[in-house]
């Protein structure tokens, strides 16, 4: 849970909403055709009946340091693009919607392309 503090009173953010966030800018991007899974928990979550309710969620990892944001994203490419050029957008697009949303800062997106698909 992240929590600000404004001349209004204190703002909690949960961690999902940051997630559901990102994976909807980056689901958005030229370029992009799935974010992939990380680890055991995001697996297992996936085979879940539930699992397709998460689905914008995949592959997003979000760190609060201090008053800053660091992300961590894995995708999968379209086989053909300019993977620099999408990967500069999709930090840029990134880092501009969380900051018009919430104010937060973003310190550092890590993209990471897992694969690359036809």
């Amino acid at each position: 849970m992240v929590t600000l503090q404004n001349h209004v009173g204190k703002i909690s953010i949960s961690p999902d909403y940051f997630t559901e966030l990102i994976g909807n800018t980056v689901a958005k991007c030229f370029g992009v055709i799935s974010m992939n899974v990380t680890g055991v928990k995001e697996t297992l979550r996936n085979v879940l009946p539930n699992g397709k309710k998460h689905e914008r969620r995949r592959g997003v990892k979000v760190r609060f340091l201090k008053d800053r944001l660091l992300v961590d994203l894995h995708i999968s490419l379209m086989y053909g693009v300019n993977m620099d050029a999408v990967i500069r957008s999709i930090i840029n697009k990134v880092g501009y919607t969380i900051e018009q949303s919430t104010g937060i800062t973003v310190e550092k997106v890590h993209v990471y392309v897992d694969s690359i698909r036809v």
